[in-house]
């Protein structure tokens, strides 16, 4: 399961949002976990909530003031009851004073304090996406995965299929690599996934015949994607009278691969002599564009068929 500690929050976040460590530095192992998809009412980060309360509570203008205005057995009440509960982290924005209650309290429980000057709806955005991404459920896929026309496209096959080599005529026609061999996707959002290289493999590709190739060395820059979003899955198959039977030459039906409980377009690209599947590619890639604009070629020659047939049109 993907966490990271409030140790790491702060650290990679300290920066952006200014923050200052006040209390409870003995919890800086605390961990933050994706567990929120199996407690809905546990909220990762929110205002400070007494009913649900949040993983990481936040406390702006509004919350200090609330608590401005309890008697002091009532606040005590309150945060003993607030920190009954599974706390990770306390962020006090605006740079303001915190009762000296809660800095116990934070010290008590081991809940690190934070302060920053922000104001809490910006720095809640800010976490919500830090955590979305750091806490994104993850998996391992085996491909090339490269950047076609702006497009994300995961090539797979068996071993031996030539997926390196179409790699590298493509990157050779202008196009990224992401990542070759081992490629990382995350879920970061309900129906978006990242594909990321691990650092181990990034830049490098390798191809039968050459070895480990620095792609940015040899086509610069421009020639490496550090991520891209996933969109469109190509499957090399070589073809043969089986697998070509099994084809649906008009591609009337829309395959897609579930991947982390996401569909994802998916096309069969049969690998044969003379075939230039880098062509293939970018063409599936260009059609895949044309569909999301609402533009189906196979429909359009359905229906201009099925209106040569109604008409006559054409017919001996």
């Amino acid at each position: 399961m993907p966490q990271i500690s409030v140790q790491q929050l702060f650290d990679d976040n300290a920066k952006k949002l200014h923050l200052t460590w006040v209390a409870g530095k003995s919890g800086a192992g605390n961990l933050l976990t994706n567990d929120i998809v199996q407690k809905p009412t546990l909220a990762l980060v929110g205002h400070l909530n007494f009913v649900h309360p949040n993983r990481v509570q936040v406390l702006g203008l509004a919350e200090m003031e609330y608590l401005r205005t309890l008697d002091d057995q009532t606040l005590r009440t309150s945060i003993t009851h607030l920190f009954s509960n599974q706390m990770a982290a306390m962020i006090v924005a605006n740079d303001e004073q915190v009762p000296q209650v809660l800095v116990d309290a934070c010290e008590a429980a081991s809940v690190p304090m934070f302060s920053s000057p922000e104001k809490s709806p910006y720095l809640m955005d800010v976490l919500r996406f830090y955590l979305s991404k750091a806490l994104a459920v993850s998996t391992v896929l085996h491909g090339v995965f490269l950047d076609v026309l702006e497009v994300g496209v995961l090539i797979t096959g068996d071993s031996a299929m030539g997926k390196s080599e179409l790699a590298l005529e493509l990157i050779s026609r202008g196009h990224g690599l992401v990542a070759d061999d081992a490629v990382e996707v995350f879920r970061v959002a309900p129906e978006i996934l990242e594909g990321r290289c691990p650092a181990m493999l990034r830049d490098f590709l390798e191809v039968r015949g050459l070895g480990i190739l620095n792609i940015k060395a040899i086509f610069g820059e421009t020639a490496v994607r550090p991520k891209k979003t996933l969109k469109l899955m190509i499957h090399l198959q070589k073809a043969n009278p089986e697998n070509m039977a099994m084809l649906d030459r008009l591609a009337s039906h829309e395959a897609t691969q579930d991947v982390l409980g996401v569909p994802v377009r998916r096309v069969v690209l049969p690998v044969a002599a003379g075939r230039n599947l880098a062509v293939l590619v970018e063409a599936a890639v260009r059609n895949y564009i044309l569909q999301l604009r609402g533009l189906d070629s196979t429909k359009e020659f359905i229906e201009r068929q099925q209106r040569y047939m109604e008409s006559g049109e054409g017919m001996n």
